[in-house]
């Protein structure tokens, strides 16, 4: 090459000029005389189809050169591309390589030399990557020339947990008007955010789409997120009133009195709500009228009565559905979804609600029900169940002969009087009466189980024994200071009566 390049310049020379012709080939093999002193370096890196969590993902890095290779070296790319941290390193110079993880973290394997394989992909390795290539310059032996390419690595996680709870629960149960009702279906761990709607008895539930409240407050008034449906995205607004549809409500004919007032929804005697003829009924109030006596009955009684109201609707409901997605530390989406109706305890009572996700990793929806239910029979426990006088007494809500859902609200009364802590009600699942007395022997004690969906109350006697070492510590008192009393008394009697008797003429 040397040689034809001296012989172009003489002959250039000797013809004392130098055409534009032999001038151009000149520079032609200038070019190609640079490009075999520095060599030629290209890379390239074929995209990758999404990961979903805990597969195994080959990074492999393709280069072409005709020089001597220096090193290929992995980064991963973070925080929009202004940090590359290394994560893989091939030396071709002591032909090692070595991963720059920490020792925990370190998962890296080395397929070939510009091949990297990470097994078991988590969520936090989502992301670009970079390959760099250098190999050494032809021309000086020492520089190094370097080459690099790209890949995204886009990691989807299925979501790992699907939940359905009520909102605003527990909650009491409303007789005279109409209420909303809400079923929030929340889905966790899904990256991307997954698709999530609701069916009820096993049918795709017909739903409008609204933007939550909470959502329009997030995004400062912007649009929000729509769901799946014909209709539009509408402003929050109030969901339900009495014009959207055409339910009419209306007093049950039931509660109400001859003289057209409203009857008294709990009974003051659990007797009288399985009473059928007048004698039984008399009998149950002449029962609770006797003074409290020593305990007869050991096994609590229980009696249960329902209420449910007379609802009037027209109109099948309308269904209003919105949903947020939060997105999390780890790089997932939590969705949350919202549907809300008018709730009509006798069509709903039994309903079968399912949430169902969707997700490109998941090879069928995800899928978790709910069956909406009044409570029924609740199941009382006395502890003890043969309480004496100043023992604290426990009546716990044990369960129900049902699933009951949403969550129940409980709440204690006594009949015919106040607690022992003198508070008209207590709240909870659990009634505590501390050191009972005497006095509290046939109490009778009222539990209201009730949800949006009904109500159920529960009547339970207190039975309190006599308590025989309190009555053997009461005896053994007075005992003891009777007979020290007698026992002084008549010392000094004695004394006197021997003194006087001394005095005596003989």
């Amino acid at each position: 090459m040397d040689g034809v390049f001296w012989r172009i310049y003489l002959l250039g020379k000797n013809q004392g000029k130098m055409t534009a012709r032999v001038f151009s080939l000149w520079l032609l093999l200038c070019a190609d005389l640079l490009d075999l002193a520095a060599g030629y370096l290209t890379v390239t890196i074929e995209p990758l189809p999404p990961i979903v969590v805990g597969e195994t993902v080959t990074l492999k890095c393709n280069f072409k050169t005709d020089g001597r290779l220096r090193e290929i070296v992995w980064y991963r790319v973070t925080d929009g591309g202004t940090i590359k941290q290394k994560i893989f390193t091939y030396d071709a110079m002591f032909n090692t390589n070595y991963s720059h993880m920490e020792d925990y973290r370190r998962r890296e394997d080395l397929v070939y030399q510009s091949t990297v394989r990470l097994p078991e992909v988590r969520i936090s390795d989502n992301g670009p990557y970079e390959c760099h290539v250098g190999i050494y310059d032809r021309a000086t032996r020492e520089k190094v020339v370097l080459a690099s390419g790209n890949v995204f690595l886009t990691v989807m996680s299925p979501p790992n947990n699907i939940s359905v709870l009520a909102e605003n629960t527990p909650a009491p149960f409303s007789r005279y008007q109409a209420q909303n009702f809400t079923l929030v279906c929340t889905a966790k761990g899904g990256k991307p955010a997954p698709s999530v709607y609701f069916k009820r008895d096993g049918e795709l539930i017909e739903v409008i789409p609204y933007i939550h409240p909470s959502a329009v407050e997030e995004a400062g008034g912007a649009a929000g997120s729509t769901a799946g449906g014909a209709a539009g995205v509408r402003r929050a607004r109030p969901l339900i009133t009495r014009d959207l549809d055409d339910t009419k409500l209306q007093r049950s004919l039931s509660l109400l009195d001859p003289e057209g007032r409203s009857a008294r929804l709990y009974t003051e005697s659990p007797q009288r709500v399985h009473t059928q003829q007048g004698q039984k009924g008399q009998q149950g109030q002449q029962t609770y009228a006797e003074p409290p006596s020593p305990a007869t009955e050991v096994i609590p009684e229980t009696v249960v009565s329902r209420e449910f109201p007379r609802w009037v609707q027209s109109t099948d409901p309308l269904y209003y559905f919105s949903h947020t997605h939060i997105p999390q530390s780890d790089g997932s989406v939590l969705v949350q979804a919202r549907l809300t109706w008018t709730l009509n305890p006798q069509l709903d009572n039994d309903a079968l609600f399912s949430c169902e996700v969707k997700h490109p990793a998941l090879s069928m929806p995800m899928q978790t029900e709910v069956t909406l239910a009044a409570p029924k029979g609740p199941k009382l426990m006395m502890s003890p169940s043969r309480a004496k006088v100043g023992d604290t007494v426990r009546i716990t809500v044990q369960g129900f002969q049902n699933e009951v859902f949403p969550e129940p609200l409980f709440t204690w009364t006594r009949v015919g009087g106040r607690l022992l802590d003198g508070s008209t009600e207590r709240e909870g699942k659990e009634l505590i009466l501390e050191r009972v007395p005497a006095e509290l022997n046939g109490s009778m004690y009222r539990c209201t189980a009730q949800n949006p969906l009904g109500s159920t109350d529960t009547h339970t006697r207190l039975i309190v024994f006599e308590n025989p070492s309190m009555m053997k510590n009461t005896q053994n008192q007075n005992s003891k200071y009777g007979t020290d009393g007698v026992r002084g008394s008549g010392r000094r009697l004695s004394s006197r009566f021997c003194r006087r008797f001394r005095s005596l003429p003989a």
